[in-house]
């Protein structure tokens, strides 16, 4: 018998949107119900892909050409697909990953300006035809994530951007939302926290109903 392929969701959003948090809410649902999954990040995710997050998030005073972050982001992503993402979607675990492409996408184009088509290029290049099943976008003003995450203490690279660069982003990922026809579920993660996760259980038990049938579950 065949195992099914595992449902691969990525949970995406701007600084200070509690991705962190949330993941571990969905993680905790979904592990109460025996779904086999594994819960990894980008970038990140592997020993390769924590050197290159390293060096993505350290602040310093050479200017990084966007190109060159870019590229950064994708050598760790090709190494994050083979060792960790596709063996676990072809084992038949369901793999939660905090952000893939679709950051790229708001923060290499909508932040630093590069074009699409060259995020569209590497996409195709590195991951073939594989893409996220489902996205949960953590939505909040940018102005409540910077309050959040300037309370954490010392910001990297990312976060000591300005104001004008996070709003590009946060419009790049609403963008993506409208135009995903349906990947894509939006959360006002400004809100309360318990009524953010009471929502995020919602979406995980609709994926639960949709996806387990197909999709095996620990017995």
């Amino acid at each position: 018998m065949v195992t099914a392929r595992g449902l691969f969701i990525t949970v995406e959003g701007g600084e200070g949107a509690g991705k962190s948090t949330n993941i571990a809410c969905i993680q905790a649902y979904l592990e109460a119900r025996g779904v086999d999954l594994v819960v990894t990040r980008e970038p990140g995710g592997t020993r390769l892909g924590e050197d290159i997050r390293a060096v993505l998030l350290r602040p310093r005073e050479e200017p990084v050409v966007p190109m060159a972050e870019l590229l950064l982001l994708f050598a760790a992503r090709a190494q994050h697909l083979q060792d960790v993402i596709q063996p676990a979607l072809h084992a038949g675990k369901w793999v939660i990953c905090d952000r893939f492409t679709d950051a790229s996408y708001a923060y290499q184009c909508g932040g630093r300006g590069l074009p699409a088509a060259t995020v569209r290029a590497l996409e195709t290049l590195v991951q073939g035809e594989l893409r996220p099943d489902y996205t949960l976008l953590l939505d909040a003003p940018v102005a409540t994530g910077l309050e959040r995450v300037r309370g954490r203490g010392e910001l990297d690279r990312f976060e000591r951007e300005e104001l004008a660069f996070f709003e590009r982003v946060r419009d790049t990922y609403l963008q993506l939302a409208r135009e995903s026809s349906g990947r894509y579920h939006v959360v006002d993660a400004s809100q309360p926290l318990a009524a953010v996760q009471t929502r995020i259980e919602e979406i995980c038990a609709e994926l639960f109903a949709c996806w387990a049938p197909r999709h095996p579950v620990a017995k």
